[in-house]
């Protein structure tokens, strides 16, 4: 069954590119995470801090709370603030919980679409001369790229909240929703390297259908990041650059053995 050679075939780069990374010097890529989990984390975790503080001072003022003298005001005034700074570092773990793959997409588009280039260069010795122009044209597609992604995938959730009521269906919706994230995600880490090939966005739509097994592989070990508790985003972004380099790997290699789709995409 091809869906299942294809997936086997994205679990095999996967594995190539984690020792292609560090036996091709491309392991410094991975300062970025750590620079990307400093920026998230210990800036977005103090600025989340004094908007809790923001939003109970604006309550207080609102509720008249100063002045307030009734039974209860005293103990109100006291928990009000946990109760506001437990309230707003929920939503923020919630947040990136569900939107942290695509956040870490986006906020490292120029990073991913760098690393792309770089490994198709070594790989293949395809040289890709800098221009600005072309780069913020990169960034601009995957950005684009991983919004897309995440409207269609937030429509699906929808749907599937909803068929969820519904016995039987209603168990397997997780387990669609996940091969779903795997899929999209996938299609952003191989988009990079599409690109280059001057495919068009409908082309690259196309050539991830047609390639599905293979797209769902490289986004499956990231999305199995993303749903470890608390530190998820923080890890899978370290996963991110494995997947970019494995996603190249394989459109490279797609793009040597499948000739006729390429034909068949320049078509559309």
């Amino acid at each position: 069954m091809k869906f299942i050679k294809d997936f086997s075939f994205g679990l095999r780069t996967y594995t190539e590119a984690i020792q292609y990374i560090f036996k091709k010097r491309l392991a410094w890529f991975f300062i970025f995470p750590i620079l990307l989990n400093i920026i998230l984390f210990w800036v977005g975790w103090d600025y989340i801090g004094d908007l809790a503080q923001q939003s109970q001072t604006c309550l207080e003022g609102w509720l008249d709370l100063k002045n307030a003298e009734f039974w209860g005001s005293g103990f109100l005034k006291a928990t009000l603030g946990g109760f506001i700074w437990v309230i707003f570092k929920l939503l923020f773990f919630l947040i990136f919980a569900y939107f942290g793959g695509y956040i870490i997409l986006i906020i490292m588009s120029p990073v991913f679409s760098y690393l792309s280039e770089r490994t198709e260069k070594i790989k293949t010795g395809n040289d890709y001369p800098f221009e600005i122009k072309q780069f913020l044209k990169d960034i601009v597609r995957g950005v684009f790229i991983a919004v897309r992604n995440l409207l269609i995938e937030l429509a699906l959730t929808i749907l599937m909240f909803i068929l969820s009521f519904i016995p039987i269906i209603g168990w397997i919706a997780a387990i669609f929703l996940f091969f779903i994230s795997a899929y999209f995600y996938g299609f952003s880490f191989l988009d990079y390297a599409i690109e280059r090939k001057k495919m068009s966005i409908t082309q690259s739509v196309l050539f991830m259908r047609e390639n599905k097994g293979i797209v769902i592989a490289n986004g499956f070990i990231f999305s199995l990041c993303l749903i470890v508790p608390f530190c998820g985003v923080s890890f899978s972004s370290f996963v991110a650059i494995i997947s970019v380099v494995a996603g190249t790997l394989a459109v490279n290699e797609i793009w040597d053995d499948d000739k006729y789709l390429n034909r068949k995409s320049n078509k559309i």
